[in-house]
């Protein structure tokens, strides 16, 4: 009886998952002609591939923003994984004044909305400044808002997406790390920062992974610094959502009718269309996914997340 229900819950818990996809499958293969034809539930009258083409069309007509987008998330994700990693090891394993201190603020970032901290960092990068250097050389501040390289500075800064949740991660990581390993390399001769690079770099391939996978994922689909903070940049993500907001219904449907000659076309023309390019955009995280989903699966526990 417990294996019973235990492979009830397991069944409904992934129906309740699969189900919002399998409900898209349908409506994406139709034909945009037939959507909204209470005689079409789960199989289309008419099989079309027309809402991909669109998709590919209004998302992907430029195929470069495919490989910035995922060079940009690459790059964030190699940043807040390295910065991530010596802040983690640094709180774990270095005694000073104040360390637990840092820690608690690291959790209070991750508590705290981004929304909160907004206006004060556009602020500082519409007027970008250290320590009045910039301004005493050039006689005035920097304008960082709108240029690449400024979601690269907020990621070396710590202030990426959950970067603070990888700061755990690591943190909790190292901390659950033998002494011994450290003894010894300081018998072998290493030095802080040998033992650092040596050993806990070595160890810590659990917790790389897992931060790694979920700050390319995360910094992918980032809509909210993208949006502010370089607004202009070729994101995938920004594009998918500006080209399917409420406001954007009748262009979106108009394009269908002078492209492809559907006529009569309705909001789930629309709908599909969104649909189909949302899967479109899925599919690198679901590539990179099964590239690691072994290793991720065995490290999830080891990198400190649970227990």
């Amino acid at each position: 009886m417990y294996k019973i229900l235990f492979a009830s819950l397991i069944i409904g818990m992934c129906f309740s998952i699969l189900y919002p996809l399998l409900k898209t499958l349908p409506m994406v293969f139709c034909d945009l002609e037939d959507l909204g034809n209470p005689d079409v539930i789960w199989i289309p009258i008419k099989r079309s591939l027309l809402s991909f083409k669109a998709a590919i069309r209004f998302i992907y007509k430029d195929a470069k923003i495919l490989f910035q987008s995922l060079g940009y998330a690459a790059i964030i994700t190699v940043i807040q994984t390295f910065i991530s990693a010596m802040t983690g090891y640094a709180l774990a394993r270095v005694k000073f004044r104040g360390s637990n201190f840092i820690f608690f603020l690291v959790i209070v970032t991750f508590i705290v909305p981004p929304q909160s901290l907004l206006i004060s960092q556009y602020l500082y990068f519409k007027n970008f400044d250290i320590f009045g250097i910039i301004r005493l050389i050039r006689g005035n501040t920097l304008d960082l808002i709108n240029k690449p390289y400024t979601l690269y500075i907020i990621a070396f800064l710590g202030f990426g997406v959950k970067q603070s949740l990888f700061v755990f991660i690591f943190r909790q990581f190292f901390k659950g790390l033998p002494t011994e390993l450290e003894e010894a390399a300081l018998i072998d001769g290493c030095g802080f920062y040998k033992t650092y690079y040596k050993i806990a770099i070595p160890n810590a391939i659990p917790a790389i992974v897992v931060v790694s996978t979920l700050a390319f994922v995360w910094n992918y689909g980032d809509t909210y610094y993208t949006s502010y903070f370089h607004p202009d940049g070729p994101y995938l993500s920004l594009r998918l959502t500006n080209t399917f907001s409420s406001a954007n219904v009748n262009n979106v449907l108009r394009a269908l009718n002078v492209w492809y000659g559907v006529a009569g076309t309705t909001t789930f023309a629309f709908d599909a269309v969104k649909q189909a390019a949302t899967i479109l955009y899925m599919l690198p995280l679901l590539i990179v996914y099964f590239i690691v989903q072994k290793k991720l699966v065995e490290n999830f526990e080891r990198s400190g997340i649970v227990g």
